[in-house]
This record gives C-alpha cells, sequence and structure tokens, in this order.
C-alpha cells in the first residue's frame, strides 16, 4: 500500500519537475525569433553561438538574393547582377517574420548537432545505418525514395557549409512568406509577379529534403521505431520521426534538441512512445554530460502529448 503510493507521488514530482523545466523553456523558445532578430540587426552576439548566429544571417541573406534573382531576371534584365540595396530591403522584411527566422534557426541547430554527432559518435551526416538499410531494401519504391533523399541529404549539408538555402528547400508556408517578404520592397516597372510566378511553379514541396524524409519515415509504418534513435538514423531523419510520432513541429523538435529544452526532449520522447531506457540512450546521445530525468515508464504517451500540447505554439510567436 505504501509503496503504491510512494511510487505515485514519484512519478507526481517526476511530472511536476519536467512541467517547471518545460516551463521554463517555453520562455527561452519564446524569446528566440525577437533576439535572433535583434542580433542579426545590430550585430550582437553575446547571448547565441556566433556560428548559429552566422548561419541564419547567410541563409536569410541567400534567400533574399535568390528572391532579388527572379526579380532580376523576370524584367529581361541582360545581367544577373542586382543591387546591394535591394539585397538588404528583402532580407529586412524577411528578418521581420518570426516563422522564417525560426525555421533557419532550426536548420542551423540541426547542422550544429550533424557536425557533434559526426565528430562524437563518427555518424555520418549523409548516409546514416538506417538510410543505408533503406537504400538496400527490397522494395523498389523504399529503396528508390531514400536515394532521392540521399542527394538531399548531401545538398543539404553543402548548402549549411556555405550558409546557404534554396528556395526550394523551405516549407510551403514559408516560402510564401518570403514571397510576401519579396511583395513589401518597392520594384520599378512592378516585376513582382512574374517572379513570384516563376517560383511557384518550379516549387514541390513534396520532392524537397524535408518532404522526401516526412513520405520516407510515414512509409516505413510501424518500422519507423528504428527511426527514433539518432545514432542509427542520423540527425535529419530523427527530427522528423521525432515530429511526426510526438505532434510537434519538426523546428521545435530540432529547438529541442538545446541545452536548455531537455524536459521538452524527454516528453516528445515519451510522447514518441519510447520507454525509459530508450529515452535515456537518446538523451544521453544527444547531451552525454548531463543529468536524466527520473523514471518516466509511469508517465504515459497521452500524457506526455497533452503536457506538450498545452506548452505554447512558440516557434511562430
Amino acid at each position: 500500500m505504501s509503496s503504491g503510493l510512494a511510487s505515485t507521488d514519484q512519478l507526481d514530482s517526476a511530472e511536476s519537475v519536467l512541467r517547471e523545466e518545460l516551463a521554463r523553456g517555453d520562455m527561452l523558445l519564446g524569446s528566440v525569433a525577437p533576439i535572433l532578430r535583434h542580433l542579426l540587426v545590430n550585430d550582437d552576439s553575446s547571448m547565441f553561438g556566433d556560428e548559429i548566429i552566422a548561419r541564419v544571417r547567410g541563409m536569410t541573406g541567400d534567400v533574399a538574393r535568390q528572391l532579388v534573382h527572379e526579380v532580376t531576371l523576370a524584367r529581361g534584365a541582360e545581367t544577373t547582377s542586382f543591387a546591394a540595396e535591394d539585397v538588404e530591403a528583402v532580407s529586412a522584411a524577411l528578418v521581420r517574420n518570426p516563422a522564417f527566422l525560426s525555421h533557419v534557426h532550426a536548420l542551423a541547430l540541426e547542422w550544429a548537432l550533424t557536425e557533434r554527432l559526426r565528430s562524437r559518435l563518427s555518424l555520418d551526416p549523409v548516409r546514416s545505418p538506417l538510410l543505408q538499410a533503406l537504400i538496400g531494401s527490397h522494395d523498389e519504391a523504399t529503396s528508390s525514395l531514400a536515394m532521392k533523399f540521399l542527394a538531399a541529404q548531401a545538398r543539404y549539408c553543402q548548402s549549411q557549409r556555405r550558409m546557404t538555402v534554396a528556395l526550394g528547400e523551405l516549407p510551403g508556408d514559408l516560402l510564401h512568406g518570403a514571397l510576401l517578404a519579396l511583395r513589401a520592397v518597392k520594384w520599378a516597372n512592378d516585376p513582382v509577379d512574374a517572379a513570384e510566378s516563376t517560383i511557384r511553379r518550379r516549387y514541390d514541396e513534396g520532392v524537397s529534403r524535408l518532404g522526401l524524409i516526412a513520405r520516407l519515415v510515414t512509409g516505413m509504418g510501424a518500422g519507423a521505431v528504428a527511426a527514433l534513435a539518432v545514432g542509427h538514423a542520423g540527425v535529419a531523419i530523427f527530427l522528423s520521426a521525432l515530429a511526426l510520432a510526438s505532434g510537434q513541429d519538426r523546428d521545435l523538435a530540432a529547438l529541442s534538441t538545446s541545452d536548455s529544452q531537455m524536459a521538452r526532449m524527454t516528453l516528445a520522447l515519451r510522447a514518441a512512445g519510447l520507454k525509459q531506457q530508450a529515452v535515456e540512450e537518446q538523451l544521453l546521445a544527444l547531451h552525454p554530460e548531463s543529468a536524466i530525468p527520473a523514471d518516466m515508464d509511469g508517465l504515459g504517451a497521452d500524457r506526455a502529448a497533452a503536457i506538450l500540447a498545452v506548452s505554447g505554439d512558440v516557434p511562430g510567436s
């Protein structure tokens, strides 16, 4: 009798600690976009790593250059050169979009984690053990899809090294937001309609890197549990699988890999259905020097998902 009460009290205490840590994590996440906006405008990187800020700035500027390039082509210009002030104006409009900033920040964090695990676990940033197995699948559709993702992941790695991101790799809602940023700038001869039409005609979210991962993970069915082991699946597949299994946005899943978001990561792993040992394995892979939360087996997946669901829609704030 007393043992049962002790067990219940222990679970309630563990859940209370996770709730408190999650609330603190939400406060930090809610400040991400405003801080990034401030740092990008004022060249102050004291609160974020210099490399992360450089990547966010680089990707934002690259998207702006691609947009301005399409406007230049739509004008029928004989040269592909364009004014630096046009790029700066579009960049400034992009920076005012919290969802866009959160996305490029998540891409930068994903790459930073990819690099750390390559160094610490010798995990190939392109060809993970799981992807290798999927490429070798006897199912032709699975193998073909895995090969397409392999190519897309290789392009992502190259882009991150150059601190760039292709327009076609943006999620659909963020591409729309980028086009709104383009329209926020005054253009002579109004060439934006033609440029936007060209960009939208070329766009296919299903063949983007994130689209391919989502198709790959959902196509695994019950076997997708293998994608919840970061050392086996690789960072890219792991983040998408975690987002799908826990009902979270993928960018938020990427943000939850940071040290300040261990409570969110713990709850996400439980919401995805992982047992205590599997949760501990993933936390140790992500944060080898951090303390692991107490026994969470008594906290069901539905309960963990419910706690996450009311924690706030942070990235787009």
